[in-house]
């Protein structure tokens, strides 16, 4: 029995993995694959934290887009990313298109570091593969006591992936939004999300574990709600979220990393904006008001269909605690990354 909220709907059964036993064998996947060691452990921390947490479209699923990724030379191995502050002042974080999970855990650190000293930050994040979940980075800044915004957008004519609202065809990448703030005593509230019904790591998640996917969430190539993810992957696409409020959240962030911050690859351009808030109010005044806030929407009576009102980033805590050290993934997905585990080996014996 696994304790765990997914959005998929399995037709096969779960496997439960201890972390320790996980890590090692991702973490001797990259390591295997030419990446430091330094890297494969921060990554491997990074996917396997996003299982314990319920996030499992941005957990150990993504080892196998990661690797293919390495293999085809879309993202390298064995570069470091690097801080550059341009003739125009602004802070850059270049990925050197390597993995994008130290990149981003760079560039926050990074921010927090320049509103320390100026109350706020503006970085930008260029030539990266995919950064992870994006709510453990805000969650860290908030633990600090920064408010961090970030967002991600770019090469629209490569990731046609969602419909504008109106539309009928991909046209937008899934273009996340991601906000973390201190919060009351249950920790820091933190909002992360793709601009489409689903993340496109939902889809590869479904396939990999040949899963449904919620109703609602996707069209195939002519127009017709589907809950297959391969009808996505042959021309179909997912809708926006919202309707045309998460459309225009997307064709913001869509304009900030390609119209301001320039062309982009492998993936998108990221802009992450971070304020100390103790140059605003002090922390135990902050967590006080904020706690007032957060308990009066506790209380609210929940409406029919729900237990209780939840607060955005409290379910992801929850779960990884609830976890207790266990990841519960696809028995289909578990199955091809230990496949590629041993065909590596054997790859590297020759």
């Amino acid at each position: 029995m696994h304790n765990l909220t997914s959005k998929l709907k399995l037709t096969g059964d779960r496997v439960s993995i201890v972390t320790e036993e996980a890590s090692k064998i991702i973490s001797d996947i990259f390591n295997q694959l030419g990446c430091p060691d330094e890297t494969s452990q921060a990554v491997t921390e990074h996917l396997i934290d996003a299982n314990l947490c319920g996030v499992e479209s941005h957990g150990v699923m993504r080892v196998l887009q990661y690797v293919e990724q390495m293999k085809n030379g879309t993202i390298q191995v064995d570069n470091k990313p690097k801080v550059i502050t341009t003739k125009t002042g602004a802070t850059v974080v270049d990925g050197g298109m390597m993995i994008g999970i130290p990149v981003m855990t760079l560039a926050y650190e990074t921010s927090m570091n320049l509103a320390m000293e100026n109350g706020l930050a503006a970085v930008s994040i260029l030539n990266t593969g995919h950064t992870g979940r994006h709510g453990a980075f805000a969650d860290k800044a908030a633990e600090k006591g920064f408010l961090t915004i970030c967002t991600g957008g770019g090469n629209h004519r490569v990731h046609r992936q969602v419909t504008p609202h109106g539309g009928a065809r991909g046209m937008l990448p899934t273009n996340p939004w991601c906000i973390g703030i201190p919060g009351g005593d249950q920790g820091p509230v933190v909002m992360d999300f793709a601009t489409g019904k689903v993340a496109g790591g939902w889809l590869y998640a479904a396939r990999s574990a040949g899963a449904l996917l919620p109703e609602g969430c996707i069209i195939d190539r002519d127009g017709n709600p589907t809950q297959d993810p391969e009808d996505y992957f042959n021309g179909g696409a997912i809708l926006p979220m919202g309707e045309h409020k998460g459309y225009a959240l997307s064709l913001m962030a869509e304009l900030i990393g390609e119209a301001m911050l320039g062309p982009s690859s492998p993936e998108c351009n990221w802009f992450l904006l971070t304020i100390d808030t103790q140059k605003f109010r002090r922390p135990d005044a902050l967590q006080a008001a904020a706690e007032e806030v957060l308990s009066d929407l506790r209380n609210c009576p929940p409406a029919p269909g729900f237990d209780r009102v939840e607060i955005p980033g409290e379910r992801e805590r929850n779960q990884r605690e609830l976890s207790n050290g266990v990841i519960a993934v696809p028995e289909e997905t578990w199955q091809q990354v230990i496949e590629l585990s041993e065909n590596l080996k054997k790859d590297n014996k020759r």
